[in-house]
């Protein structure tokens, strides 16, 4: 099932508009499929300026407690 559209008016260039139409002519695809195409390719691109959820992660690790030296390493200094 598809999901709901919303209505529309962008302007494209004559190139962009007989390049499109050539697509829809030899693939049958409509060109409205290849506009939003094009919308996911740019929104995926620039998804870091994009307001969204946060990870867990974003805090810096913290480093490790130092472990005391182990009883073979002291034994092997000796």
């Amino acid at each position: 099932m598809s999901r709901k559209k919303i209505s529309t008016t962008i302007y494209v260039t004559p190139e962009q508009n007989e390049r499109l139409r050539q697509l829809h002519e030899r693939t049958k695809v409509p060109v409205a499929v290849y506009i939003r195409e094009g919308i996911d390719l740019v929104l995926r691109h620039y998804d870091h300026l994009l307001p969204g959820q946060l990870t867990l992660a974003t805090e810096p690790e913290l480093e490790p407690e130092s472990a005391p030296p182990s009883a073979s390493t002291a034994a092997s200094k000796a």
